[in-house]
């Protein structure tokens, strides 16, 4: 490899939100290491403030549906990132698009290294047959080792968060005077396998409500979302909704100054953990053994559905398949049980 001084490595993380707030403390402890990096993450606009606090870092927009569609489009993506002199890329999403890539990039003589997701471990971890439940690799852990097939070795810890963020007059405007502690609650989740109830939430925040000492903050994307957040909003008087309020670099500055996270196993769950946020977790069909656990955060941070009643949780990786019968699992955890784990961890 070339003089690490002149290093430029392409990143590669298309999609999901969650799966890109992972990758910040990896990058974050990559470049504690190797401070004379220069760094390109190929991903969408859209996230690039998660990475506005890390030096070196640029964010290049994969324009999928536009002009880096089909493969003229990504072998005009490749010229597009070859022409920034990029010297190694550290595909760490590995799907179609990205393999097209690959195989411009290896005719370019560029180094180019994969994740291997673990297929095979995370299918026999989701099988109803023959099962074998047992904690795989983390999501950071096959992030890391990318990176080390490329010679640079990152040390995973708590220096590898985020800082707290200034919160901006918006969010400021939006929220209570009085000196609260924060929750922040984000009730939803891509599948309806890995949200919690909606009527055993609201059971959560009228408790926690009924306190008088906390204020709840909402957070939820679209439309749908919003007029349950803004509902909730109007029903305790302890809860701000914050849903189509905030940019998203606004959010994640309101998100960093939170005291505790309750979440599912979702993207919100990620973006605090980045900031070394208290997350607590709620999870279904999934399970934290896939290894999509939140970064540096307690294990006994996850409150989990009852594996008793529904043994073949996890039914999938995504929370997007479930045997019939399954539907309920998310019921097993009691709101009861959440207040209480929200209360020991806000203090």
């Amino acid at each position: 490899m070339q003089n690490k001084h002149q290093e430029h490595i392409l990143i590669i993380r298309l999609s999901a939100m969650g799966d890109v707030a992972m990758t910040v403390p990896v990058v974050k402890g990559l470049l504690q290491q190797n401070p004379t990096l220069k760094i390109t993450v190929l991903t969408r606009a859209f996230f690039s403030p998660m990475f506005a606090q890390l030096p070196n870092v640029q964010v290049y927009q994969a324009d999928v549906k536009g002009k880096h569609k089909g493969v003229n489009g990504l072998y005009k993506l490749f010229k597009e990132l070859k022409a920034m002199n990029v010297t190694a890329v550290a595909d760490i999403h590995n799907v179609l698009r990205s393999n097209i890539l690959k195989q411009f990039f290896k005719l370019s003589g560029i180094p180019f290294i994969q994740i291997d997701k673990g297929r095979a471990d995370k299918k026999a971890l989701t099988a109803n047959k023959n099962k074998v439940f047992k904690q795989l690799k983390t999501t950071q852990e096959r992030y890391v080792s990318v990176f080390s097939k490329l010679g640079y070795t990152i040390k995973l810890d708590d220096s590898c968060a985020l800082a707290k963020e200034k919160l901006s007059d918006t969010a400021i405007a939006l929220l209570p005077k009085e000196p609260k502690k924060w929750i922040g609650i984000a009730p939803f989740a891509a599948f309806e396998g890995k949200t919690y109830p909606l009527e055993l939430m609201q059971q959560v925040i009228s408790s926690l409500n009924t306190t008088n000492t906390y204020t709840v903050i909402l957070f939820g994307g679209g439309d749908k979302e919003k007029e349950v957040l803004d509902k909730w909003e109007q029903t305790y008087s302890n809860c701000v909704s914050v849903v189509k309020k905030l940019s998203f670099t606004e959010e994640l500055s309101l998100i960093s100054n939170l005291d505790v996270m309750l979440a599912m196993d979702s993207g919100n769950a990620h973006l605090s953990a980045m900031f070394a946020v208290p997350t607590i977790t709620l999870w279904g069909v999934t399970h934290p053994f896939a290894g999509f656990y939140p970064f540096a955060q307690q294990s006994t941070n996850a409150l989990l559905a009852n594996r008793d009643k529904y043994p073949l949780i996890p039914t999938s990786v995504y929370g997007n398949k479930f045997p019939p019968g399954y539907e309920k699992a998310m019921e097993t955890i009691l709101p009861d049980d959440v207040v209480k784990k929200v209360l020991e961890v806000v203090g």
